[in-house]
């Protein structure tokens, strides 16, 4: 995308007006207007490696995580463009008062860095892709440790035993070869 020439400059602001009226939207929890930012509606989030295309599956999505996230909502820190797509840096936070899958509500708050591309064919809006780390969020709710903290070492120890076991023995085996 050229953006010196005239179209080059007003695709870029178009592409940026519905990413902004599309993330304001899904703070306002107004998912009508969400769905119109799209020509049709496809979230792809990489870290579950959750997909969810059409208007049908991105509203049970919606249903899903404003549930466990009633206050779930994103501040833009930057935008950047690219030939095919508006790329947002934003934190996402929220509060887990809700059950999401199989995880109990917690009642802890989560602030996450994340990186959405929204992905155009000319104006049109195809897809946003959301790059974030899990991770970072299950800690943030209580339900993951630090694996080098105590509580993540005890975890691993009663996650992974056997994997555990053979690590031991193997270094104790190592060790008395050395002798």
């Amino acid at each position: 995308m050229n953006d010196s020439s005239p179209s080059g400059a007003g695709l870029r602001q178009r592409r940026e007006a519905i990413v902004r009226e599309h993330m304001e939207s899904e703070n306002r929890h107004d998912f009508d207007t969400t769905i119109d930012t799209f020509d049709h509606p496809r979230y792809e989030l990489v870290a579950t490696g959750d997909v969810f295309d059409g208007e049908q599956e991105v509203r049970a999505y919606f249903a899903e995580s404003r549930t466990a996230f009633p206050d779930q909502r994103n501040e833009v820190i930057a935008l950047h463009h690219a030939d095919d797509a508006v790329i947002a840096e934003f934190d996402l936070l929220g509060t887990h008062l809700g059950r999401l899958r199989a995880l109990p509500r917690t009642g802890r708050s989560f602030r996450c860095r994340m990186t959405a591309y929204f992905v155009f064919e000319g104006d049109r809006l195809v897809c946003e892709r959301v790059y974030f780390d899990q991770l970072t969020i299950m800690r943030q709710l209580g339900l993951a440790h630090e694996p080098t903290s105590i509580a993540g070492r005890l975890s691993t120890l009663v996650s992974h035993p056997v994997t555990i076991g053979r690590t031991i023995v193997g270094s104790l085996v190592r060790r008395s070869g050395a002798r």
